[in-house]
């Protein structure tokens, strides 16, 4: 078992703001939040997904909101907590382990920061293995396991259960709550035993954002070119593919905080090619350059300065910024006829057809052996 020290925090942090393509939130308060609680408390135990107990209790906690909020609206310390608390004290039995219900920004640091302070190991491991802007859209919900019940606290100490048979409609009426609650509130939800964890989940994936972490952070105390190295990183993970996709320019922004989310469109330009343009939802959704697809979800697309490789949320791009943008197949768990139904293109009302990403010249060897969420079709 593995532990999660104040080392640690800043490696996974950066890599998960990579993996969170524009969203989950800017991790910078999170990461604060937890180094004080693992310097009070101590380092925090990470359990591999294949060595969870049979019968442990798990609960998916994070943040539920718009990111934008976020970097105006502190979280309060005892809030996270809160939410794994209250949806305890409504099941009548304490949660064994914590995970992340998704990779990306600030909600990869909230399990860790809950277990410090509740005194927690938590799962290597997440439901999304990047982030997406709904509740529902998890692997979790994809293959089998309910959000329900799942709890909500506000900053003010205020906690709401809720039981709903079904998570497309858990999403429509927390994301209401949350609004209430100014915008952002934490969640602990989906909880399910050790043997639906591992049907589930994508493994691995708090470990990949420390090494995503490492790997950019080495590249720039080596002065080596970081996009190379992380291309080559990624390539032997079950992400598999990745590359640059465009570099320029900031050159138009347009972004609103909508019921709940960050919504809004970026524009890049460069010096030769036609613009590519980048609509969002939270989360970096599609990249079309003029009337070519680029790349569109659940692959991932991930922008960062074109200097230093660091990875750009939503709330944080200006006008201006030299950016390079980053297509990122994503894993063959979330490529399934299942899976694209809920968090691909038709999951945003998109008419475009899922494109692998544009970056298979070649089916991927992963792709042409067994996965373990077998398609439907």
């Amino acid at each position: 078992m593995n532990k999660i020290g104040l080392k640690d925090l800043d490696d996974i942090a950066l890599g998960a703001t990579f993996l969170g393509t524009g969203g989950g939130g800017d991790p910078y308060i999170a990461t604060l939040m937890t180094r004080k609680a693992i310097e009070q408390n101590g380092s925090v135990p990470m359990l591999p997904l294949d060595e969870v107990p049979d019968n442990a209790l798990i609960f998916a906690c994070g943040n539920m909101g718009a990111p934008t909020v976020a970097i105006e609206k502190i979280m309060g310390a005892d809030q996270p907590p809160a939410a794994v608390r209250a949806l305890e004290a409504h099941l009548g039995r304490q949660a064994d382990l914590l995970m992340a219900f998704e990779a990306g920004g600030s909600n990869s640091m909230m399990p860790i920061y809950n277990a410090a302070i509740l005194g927690k190991p938590i799962v290597d491991a997440d439901g999304m293995g990047r982030a997406f802007p709904e509740m529902q859209m998890v692997t979790f919900s994809v293959y089998g396991a309910s959000g329900s019940p799942f709890a909500l606290a506000s900053e003010h100490g205020d906690t709401v259960i809720l039981d709903i048979d079904d998570d497309h409609r858990a999403e429509y009426i927390g994301r209401g709550i949350t609004i209430r609650m100014g915008a952002r509130a934490a969640k602990a939800s989906y909880p399910m035993d050790g043997v639906t964890a591992r049907r589930v989940s994508i493994p691995g994936t708090t470990s990949l954002c420390q090494a995503i972490g490492v790997n950019l952070r080495e590249s720039r105390e080596q002065i080596s070119d970081p996009f190379t190295n992380l291309i080559e990183m990624l390539s032997e993970t079950h992400y598999e593919h990745a590359k640059v996709l465009y570099s320029g320019r900031v050159t138009d922004l347009i972004r609103e905080t909508r019921d709940g989310w960050a919504i809004g469109k970026v524009v890049i330009s460069g010096r030769d090619d036609e613009n590519l343009e980048i609509e969002f939802q939270n989360e970096f959704l599609a990249a079309r350059q003029g009337n070519q697809l680029r790349a569109i979800v659940p692959d991932l697309i991930c922008i960062l300065d074109s200097e230093m490789a660091q990875p750009i949320t939503t709330e944080r791009l200006r006008y201006g910024q030299r950016v390079s943008v980053m297509a990122v197949s994503a894993p063959p768990i979330m490529r399934t006829n299942e899976a694209l139904a809920v968090f691909g293109p038709a999951g945003f009302g998109m008419e475009s057809t899922f494109i692998p990403c544009l970056l298979y010249t070649s089916p991927s060897p992963r792709d042409l052996s067994t996965s373990r969420m077998p398609s439907s079709a």
